[in-house]
């Protein structure tokens, strides 16, 4: 995406920079309250530089900060990670376990899942409803799972990607599906701070389960993830990895095992920590506009989105004629591939297609994202395009 023109938070790469060369803090070219943090950080660090053996030592104080981060929490159910997924769960299990994966999902999270041995099965959120979840989807994935593993976890991304945001009402429902079931919820809470919808909010799944009370608030197990690697600080592209996931009513004779499980992993560097803390306590933030997207793309014929509310992508879908599904089957492609690659080669517009991120049989969609300053020319560009391409293959 910085690729693409989207760019990272200023305040987060002056601090880092700084960091690295400290000569940097006497600089007037710097904001004073860029120096001011910088300072801070380094004095965190072992010889006041990023280049001693400063994990640990920075680890104990980012911790510290993640309790005040997300509020009522015990220290020791936090734990900073990079792969979040691995010690939560069982390689060896026979039958092997199953978890529950929403579609459309990102790709790499389902080849994470199945790297570890586990069966993703899949559940469809509702486009025609802004990209809901619905627990009746949720019971007929639990169903299908029957005889092929054992469905121990539910996955959810809260706010979605690549899109849609779940209400409070729906974060009941799922948590109570999840006790019945005695599923553990996975909740990835990554682009939390990227929500901008009208009336649109986000609200974790513990703070939900917090404000439904006994029995539930005391016996659903539940982990949620955090990472600066694809918050709203801008390093989307995974560049700096670094994240946290709090762990909520597990077993205490269990977070025993669980503490040395990640305590195995390799801990982030110490700049990724740096960057998890100015993601918890960040200046102030913009939010970002898609007034203009929607206004312009629901116009389109054989084009319509979703309303966008949350999360850094939007997910429009494609209603293409059967002569344009069939030009696609003939050259061996997927129809959204066939009409992404199209779109990038006649009117320069990168995009990726649907049936990388799951969705339902003979539906298309396209993904992308883009910065404000250019929204414009690639609303033009696509409209022009898509005109076009619907012309060909009427």
């Amino acid at each position: 995406l910085h690729k693409a023109g989207m760019k990272p938070l200023t305040f987060v790469r002056q601090v880092l920079a700084a960091c690295v060369y400290p000569p940097l803090i006497n600089s007037s070219n710097l904001p004073l309250d860029v120096r001011q943090r910088t300072q801070e950080e380094l004095r965190r660090c072992v010889g006041g530089s990023v280049g001693e053996g400063n994990v640990l030592r920075v680890t104990t104080i980012i911790v510290s900060q993640i309790k005040l981060y997300c509020q009522f929490c015990n220290v020791q159910d936090i734990h900073r990670t990079e792969m979040p997924f691995r010690p939560l769960l069982n390689r060896e299990a026979s039958p092997r376990t199953g978890v529950l994966i929403p579609v459309p999902c990102h790709n790499k999270t389902v080849l994470s899942i199945m790297q570890l041995g586990a069966v993703a099965v899949p559940y469809y959120l509702s486009e025609e409803q802004g990209w809901a979840l619905q627990v009746e989807e949720l019971q007929r994935a639990l169903e299908s799972a029957k005889g092929v593993c054992n469905p121990v976890a539910l996955y959810i991304i809260n706010p979605g990607n690549p899109a849609g945001i779940y209400s409070s009402q729906c974060g009941d429902q799922v948590i109570r599906f999840a006790w019945e079931k005695r599923l553990f919820l996975l909740v990835d809470e990554v682009y939390q701070d990227c929500v901008y919808g009208e009336n649109c909010e986000f609200v974790s799944y513990k703070r939900t389960l917090s404000e439904m009370g006994p029995p539930f608030s005391g016996t659903v197990e539940l982990a949620s993830f955090h990472s600066v690697s694809k918050s709203f600080s801008g390093e989307y592209v995974c560049g700096l990895r670094a994240g946290y996931v709090e762990l909520v009513n597990l077993d205490p004779a269990v977070m025993k095992y669980i503490h040395t499980l990640f305590s195995k992993d390799s801990c982030e560097t110490v700049l990724g920590q740096i960057a998890l803390d100015l993601m918890m306590d960040p200046p102030k933030p913009g939010d970002p506009s898609y007034l203009l997207y929607k206004q312009v793309v629901n116009s389109l014929p054989g084009f319509s989105c979703s309303p966008i509310e949350g999360g850094l992508f939007a997910f429009p879908r494609l209603h293409l004629t059967p002569k344009a599904i069939q030009k696609a089957k003939e050259l061996g492609l997927q129809p959204d591939t066939f009409y992404c690659t199209r779109l990038l080669e006649e009117g320069g517009v990168f995009t990726g297609p649907g049936w990388e991120y799951g969705q339902k049989e003979g539906t298309y969609h396209i993904r992308y994202n883009t910065s404000r300053d250019v929204m414009e020319e690639l609303l033009r560009r696509l409209s022009s395009f898509h005109m076009t391409f619907m012309k060909d293959f009427s």
